[in-house]
């Protein structure tokens, strides 16, 4: 069974973050560091209230690919390919952009305590606290391998 990292320890997640150096080369992919921790933020902004999502599929394939991709033990493979662009790098260099994620986290550490909210994921559709939580770290694991930091 695969171990994903936890978005909930900020302990560990900073000691994981730190690691990361601005020259690591991917084990996989185009993206640079910064690139990978900027993609983060871009995704966390969009389960925290200051981004909204919609809807790509019908509810019912919605429903579908949240129970295969957040209810089970699945993990995203090496090299796989988003349908999202690269972003263009907005800080300006990676500890920058690594306060920019520990703040983005932050702020949806807040946005879900208030009980009941959700957040769009274009895929999966409306998903809570703890879906999100399964779902960001299923997706940090992924780059986090894809730079070395996890097993």
């Amino acid at each position: 069974m695969p171990v994903f990292i936890d978005i909930l320890n900020g302990e560990k997640l900073s000691e994981l973050l730190y690691n990361l150096k601005p020259d690591a080369i991917p084990l996989w992919g185009t993206m640079s560091a910064q690139h990978m921790i900027e993609h983060l933020v871009e995704q966390v902004g969009y389960t925290n209230g200051n981004k909204l999502a919609a809807l790509e599929l019908s509810l019912e394939e919605a429903l579908h690919k949240k129970q295969v991709f957040i209810y089970s033990d699945f993990e995203l493979p090496k090299g796989a390919l988003s349908h999202l662009p690269l972003n263009e790098i907005k800080c300006t260099d990676l500890q920058t952009a690594i306060i920019s994620l520990k703040k983005e986290l932050e702020t949806f550490h807040q946005h879900f305590k208030t009980e009941g909210i959700t957040a769009i994921h274009g895929g999966f559709g409306a998903m809570n606290c703890n879906e999100w939580v399964i779902w960001h770290g299923k997706h940090f694991t992924h780059h986090f391998k894809q730079f070395g930091l996890w097993p």
